[in-house]
């Protein structure tokens, strides 16, 4: 994974998540499995796999002004089904040492401005509830808590509970 400089602006340049930011993405990715708090997977896939699950439309990096990648967000479809065309599930990472600049707050919003444009009217994610800091920045986003699955999965032999939020688009009735 490349070096975060300390020095970093705060304000990332945000742009689309393309394969040349495959290798830092998945880095990223895997600090935040590694920390345990963040998803019930134990490793990051391999790049066709991780590029085939997510909406291209819909994924993004933050970059510092070297290129480097800071974090990403990126959205799946949640159902095949048409009925839930307008509802996705995301994820997004950041860098352990660009976190509490508003990197991730930053890919959020280009998150919903990119689903909002797009008609969907539901973005949705399942957080663990000792992930205190992404559940305070899921609010301050407009997420709301629908509801708890507990003991919903074993992760590393430990039953877990997950945090279900949305967030409804206020601009698609």
């Amino acid at each position: 994974m490349s070096a975060v400089r300390a020095g970093a602006p705060t304000g990332p340049r945000i742009g689309p998540l393309l394969p040349e930011h495959a290798d830092q993405v998945l880095a990223i990715y895997q600090a935040g499995i590694d920390e345990g708090d963040a998803t019930f997977e134990t490793r990051a896939p391999e790049w066709a796999a991780f590029d085939k699950g997510r909406l291209a439309e819909h994924r993004f990096v933050a970059l510092d002004e070297s290129g480097a990648v800071l974090g990403w967000v990126a959205a799946s479809a949640v159902s095949e089904r048409c009925v839930y065309a307008g509802v996705v599930e995301h994820s997004v990472y950041v860098h352990p040492g660009a976190r509490g600049r508003g990197v991730a707050r930053a890919l959020l919003d280009a998150l919903i401005a990119s689903t909002e444009a797009a008609g969907i009217w539901t973005i949705q994610s399942g957080i663990f509830p000792e992930n205190i800091a992404s559940l305070a920045l899921h609010e301050r986003a407009g997420f709301r808590v629908v509801g708890t699955r507990e003991r919903i999965g074993r992760h590393q032999g430990v039953w877990r509970d997950v945090v279900m939020l949305e967030r409804r688009s206020a601009l698609i009735t």
